[in-house]
């Protein structure tokens, strides 16, 4: 049975509707003599979206800031209502879309609980019966009756997250919640949404920017862009054609955002990959010996170096860290340009784009003097792999595996 149908869903919206006081009563006596003004243009936000989910589907949503994500989860929780279209559901919702949006800063964290929980639809029994597991999940007992405009923002959504998480619903709709509070709060939500998901078989729906996640937790996954559906389907396909096209798009930028950090004492001029010929390059093979080059000016001489190459994602998840340790210790770099190469003979790297960070540590104490991220782009390519194949799953390929199997 479907618990969810969407049917040419469209939602528009006027912009540049925000106008003075002076152009407001212009407009109006525009009107009144009959006169016509240009309206502003519509944006569609949705346009003409159709697709229907199952009881039990875990279905995430994604794509580009803009691709109108949210506004189809406000569709779906009756937040907004569309322009054209319908959105016929079955069952209670539990949405967990800008939670604690509906606290009242003068109340208590108690008082906030049973409002945001009647809000919900939850009767003050049902409140009462899950008032201390509430509480307990939110880590808030000892400010539970500490007005509400004292809490930091992190309070306030811990504890409208252990609310809305609290409803018995047939249906969750979540959007960008599982960054809530610090990691370990976080790691609590993400196993409360997995426990709903698997042990008590709800049916969900995920927006988030984090691609992992979405493809760890769902089953199914659409893919929007510019208000319509580019793809819909398994998440490990959809997810990776996502990466794919980030990957593109990332690695035709002609800017990249460098983040450096040093004390003056030294300068990065240049941080690139190069070929066995020695020539700079933006694709590297996989598989193929690559060496990062990186030039450096000192302004004053700098004793036993230190330095740090490192290898990140476009959202910096730290691959590997390679570090020359005591190969330059007894070694001072004198006033002028040098050149430190890093040869890697066969890039373990599977298929997408990657970051270069570099480090340099100089002296006895050691001292930092120079680090920087986001320094250099590179795309691993590989004709052999497509970077939506299943063996794509992951970051790094481990070769020369030796598999076995003992029949008994």
């Amino acid at each position: 049975m479907s618990i969810i149908e969407v049917d040419h869903l469209t939602k528009e919206y006027r912009l540049g509707t925000l106008r003075s006081l002076k152009q407001t009563l212009l407009n109006g006596a525009a009107f009144l003599t009959g006169k016509k003004m240009p309206e502003a243009p519509l944006f569609k936000a949705l346009d003409d979206v159709t697709f229907s989910i199952e009881q039990g589907e875990v279905v995430g949503i994604i794509g580009h800031t803009g691709a109108g994500k949210s506004t189809l989860l406000k569709m779906r929780a009756k937040i907004s209502t569309p322009t054209r279209g319908t959105v016929k559901m079955n069952g209670r919702i539990a949405p967990l879309i800008e939670v604690g949006a509906g606290f009242v800063p003068d109340f208590t964290g108690r008082e906030n609980v049973y409002l945001n929980g009647s809000i919900l639809g939850l009767s003050r029994k049902e409140i009462d019966q899950k008032f201390d597991e509430i509480v307990d999940f939110s880590e808030m007992a000892e400010f539970i009756d500490t007005p509400v405009k004292r809490y930091s923002s992190g309070m306030q959504v811990k504890l409208a997250f252990a609310v809305a998480t609290s409803i018995e619903a047939e249906l969750l709709i979540v959007d960008e919640v599982l960054a809530v509070g610090d990691l370990a709060f976080q790691r609590k939500c993400f196993d409360r949404i997995e426990d709903m998901i698997k042990r008590q078989g709800k049916t969900v729906l995920l927006v988030s920017h984090n691609i992992r996640q979405v493809e760890r937790l769902c089953n199914r996954t659409i893919l929007l862009s510019r208000g319509k559906i580019v793809l819909d389907g398994p998440s490990h396909d959809v997810c990776n054609a996502f990466y794919e096209e980030n990957d593109n798009k990332i690695s035709n930028q002609k800017s990249i955002e460098r983040k450096i950090q040093s004390t003056g004492e030294v300068e990065l001029l240049e941080i690139t990959c190069v070929n066995a010929a020695g020539k700079s390059i933006s694709e590297v093979v996989y598989g193929e010996m690559v060496t990062v080059a990186v030039r450096l000016k000192t302004s004053k001489a700098l004793e036993g170096p230190i330095f740090v190459i490192g290898i990140h994602t476009t959202d910096f998840v730290y691959i590997a860290t390679i570090t020359s340790h005591q190969e330059f210790r007894g070694r001072t770099l004198p006033t002028g340009v040098h050149e430190v190469r890093l040869c890697l003979p066969q890039l373990p790297l599977l298929p997408g784009v990657y970051s270069l960070r570099f480090s340099l540590d100089i002296g006895d104490p050691i001292k930092n003097v120079l680090y920087g991220e986001s320094l250099s782009k590179f795309l691993v390519i590989n004709n052999e792999i497509q970077r939506t194949s299943p063996a794509c799953e992951g970051l790094i390929f481990l070769s020369g595996n030796q598999w076995s199997l003992d029949v008994r």
